[in-house]
Parts: structure tokens; sequence; C-alpha cells
């Protein structure tokens, strides 16, 4: 059976090797590169992320990672976004007053977390919905978390009955936040599955055996 191949998109932020290995372990071939012909072709495209949204997105934009998302998925080409490369998804991130234009992909504002104590760092348990098939299997595991900020509404509301509606998950610390998102072939996690020991790699796996 041929491994499916994918690229962990190169940008200058993200857990690169980690992510690397973690989907090499699950079945993929990987590849970490920003270049553009490589990531078109790949079976799936990760853009991880850490740190801030606007240094994540000026990565993002230097090596044309918003025309290849938005090009891929206009194929139906799968792409998983982590971490901030789930947050660069939503329209636009507000980091310290200053507002800056994501992907949109989805609408929706990624804010800091009304929360007690901020980073958000550790293990927790999130709320998929009935049928996911990223969390098939895991339903009832914790994942491992590391932010300050996050979406905590879901404004994109299911307009065909033909198309299915995108799946959330939502996790709570402070407030309820969006956890994951599954909606075609664009998925996303806050958590890094990556560090999240078997139920990262199972979840990775899911996604993995999708792209075949």
């Amino acid at each position: 059976m041929t491994r499916p191949g994918v690229v962990v998109l190169d940008y200058g932020s993200g857990n690169l090797r980690s992510a690397q290995r973690a989907l090499e372990r699950v079945g993929a071939d990987v590849v970490v590169t920003s270049d553009v012909d490589a990531a078109l072709s790949a079976d799936g495209l990760v853009v991880p992320g850490v740190g801030a949204f606007a240094a994540c997105m000026e990565g993002i934009r230097s090596v044309r990672g918003d025309s290849l998302v938005d090009r891929r998925l206009a194929g139906g080409r799968p792409v998983l976004g982590i971490c901030v490369g789930m947050q660069i998804l939503f329209e636009s991130g507000v980091e310290h007053g200053l507002a800056t234009e994501g992907l949109g992909e989805w609408p929706g504002v990624v804010q800091e977390l009304r929360a007690g104590v901020l980073p958000h760092i550790g293990w927790n348990t999130v709320r998929p919905p009935e049928g996911s098939a990223l969390f098939a299997g895991v339903e009832d595991e914790r994942f491992y978390f590391v932010h300050s900020y996050a979406v905590t509404s879901w404004q994109l509301a299911a307009t065909d009955p033909r198309i299915p509606a995108p799946g959330v998950t939502w996790c709570h610390h402070g407030e309820d936040f969006v956890a994951a998102v599954e909606n075609g072939p664009l998925c996303a996690t806050q958590f890094h599955p990556e560090k999240s020991g078997d139920a990262g790699a199972a979840l990775l796996r899911n996604w993995v055996s999708s792209l075949g």
C-alpha cells in the first residue's frame, strides 16, 4: 500500500520536525518544505504555527501560503492546520489591540481567552460532534494545549442541505472555545496532536487515513 504524501509547510513557524515525526509514525511520507509545487501536489498539507498571529501571517504570505491554501481547497485537496496554523484560517486575529487579517477561510475573530490563568497550558478533554471522523476512537481522550488566544464563537451556518455542516469541537478554559474544526477538505486543531501522546497519534492517523 502506498503511503500518503504529506507536506508540512515551512514558513518559519511551528514545531516542524515534531509534526514530521508524528505524521511519519502514523503512516505518511513527509517532507518539510516551502516549495509551492510540492505543497500543491501533496496528498495532504499541514500548516503548523506557534507564537503570534501577525508573525505567522507574515510568514505564510512570504511563502505564498495564502494562495496555496486557497488553491488546494478549491480543488478539494486536504489541509490540516495546527495551533496558530488553525487560528490564521479565520478572518482575523486581535493581539494587544492590534488586528491582523487572517486567511478568511472561516468567519470569526481570534481573541485572548477570558480566563483566570493564561496561557492555557496542559491537557484537556474536548467535545467533538457526533460522528466526527477526526476524533473517531478518541472522543473521550485528552489533548495538549498551549495558547492564550482562541475563537469563542462559531459563525458559519449551513446554507445548503446537500452539503454537510462543518463539525466543530469545543473545549473549555475560562470560557468555551473552538478546539477543532472539520469542514470538508479543511481540518484544524487548536491543540497540538503531535504532542498529545497516543490520542494525538490516533487523530493524526485518522487524518492521514482519509488522504487515500
